[in-house]
């Protein structure tokens, strides 16, 4: 709908309508779309946002890889506070 944000980060189910704000890092769904959980916790999160790997250079988010996607967030939380 107009006039909403969807933050960085969240999850929007298929067909849902967004009718008001969702927050970074959440999943949300339905009609009307309501958050269902958010992704991380909320210092990864924190994190996240302030490290806005999306605003790198192409080379610097390849260099990044390893750490974004590893499934150990507490690593993850550990490499990205090091590079703020």
């Amino acid at each position: 709908m107009p006039g909403v944000h969807i933050g960085d980060g969240a999850i929007i189910g298929t067909n849902s309508v967004v009718a008001k704000d969702i927050p970074p890092y959440a999943i949300a769904v339905g009609n009307p779309c309501r958050v269902v959980r958010k992704r991380f916790d909320e210092e990864l999160i924190d994190i996240l946002l302030k490290f806005r790997w999306w605003d790198k250079s192409i080379e610097e988010i390849e260099n990044l890889m390893p750490i974004l996607s590893c499934s150990n967030l507490e690593k993850v939380k550990e490499e990205l506070k090091t590079r703020l």
